[in-house]
């Protein structure tokens, strides 16, 4: 059963609408909020929709305010879709104590471990209700359906474009300064720890790095990572080259562009979305 979607507000951006919603989640058990930015080509009929992950302390606002993306969208006539990073007002102790866990911090996976389990589902919330919510309620082709991500949100369009590909969900993917090895990294350790308990054969499950060495190929158009040399978090949380290497074992085209002075904001995102969503729009055609 589909729910039914509140719109919170609508706003007139580059031809198409700015849009963010609220609804009430089965799989999650609480309200969620996402945002949608559709280009003017979804007056015409169904098009090409690019999921947008968000990093740690972020929310479905973030990107569409910070990220540019919406005039790179409409000349390429592509869908925006933003979730939240994880529910909210949980009431559950410790949710709200980090800036790097719990609320704000949901990691893009589903909870097996007390008390998060009961409502940290934000996994099977993005892949299956949102996406399908998203193809009843917008102009949103469910063949033509990308992913990307920015740090947390980076491991999150890793992860699940990888988990997911043999049920080809996701078509394309790529990210901005992902935590590209979740399992060598303090964020990780904490979330994972936390979230799916101490056996770490099932922390192996959600690392990008992990998944990408049990591959061949997964993504043959390649994938690609835009990492700002200035980033104070590359060195301790990020480890792309980890990635590198399980992409040199499974044969997987990848480009990895490092940028001097770029650190792990959205000034360096906004600074490439342009060449994420054309690498996107070809992928997706």
């Amino acid at each position: 059963m589909i729910s039914m979607i509140e719109t919170i507000s609508e706003h007139a951006s580059f031809g198409g609408t700015q849009g963010f919603y609220q609804h009430s989640s089965r799989l999650i058990g609480l309200p969620m909020k996402f945002s949608v930015y559709a280009p003017p080509q979804a007056k015409l009929g169904k098009i090409p929709t690019l999921l947008y992950l968000a990093g740690l302390t972020c929310n479905e606002e973030t990107f569409p305010i910070k990220a540019g993306a919406q005039k790179f969208a409409a000349e390429h006539g592509i869908m925006l879709i933003a979730p939240d990073t994880s529910p909210r007002k949980t009431g559950i102790e410790g949710a709200t104590t980090d800036w790097d866990f719990g609320e704000g911090a949901g990691f893009y996976l589903d909870a097996t471990a007390a008390p998060w389990s009961k409502y940290f589902r934000m996994e099977s919330y993005i892949v299956e209700e949102l996406r399908e919510l998203i193809i009843a309620n917008f102009a949103a082709d469910k063949d033509r359906l990308g992913i990307f991500g920015h740090s947390m949100g980076g491991h999150g369009a890793l992860t699940l474009a990888l988990r997911y590909r043999e049920r080809n969900i996701f078509k394309s993917v790529s990210a901005f300064a992902p935590i590209a090895a979740p399992m060598k990294c303090a964020w990780g350790e904490k979330a994972f720890s936390h979230y799916l308990g101490n056996d770490k054969t099932a922390w192996a499950k959600h690392d990008a790095s992990m998944l990408m060495r049990e591959m061949k190929t997964p993504f043959p158009h390649g994938i690609l990572i835009d990492q700002g040399l200035g980033d104070k978090f590359l060195d301790a949380q990020l480890h792309p080259h980890e990635f590198e290497s399980a992409c040199r074992m499974a044969n997987q085209p990848l480009t990895v562009e490092r940028h001097a002075g770029y650190d792990h904001g959205y000034y360096f995102i906004a600074s490439f979305m342009e060449k994420h969503l054309a690498f996107h729009a070809k992928a997706l055609k």
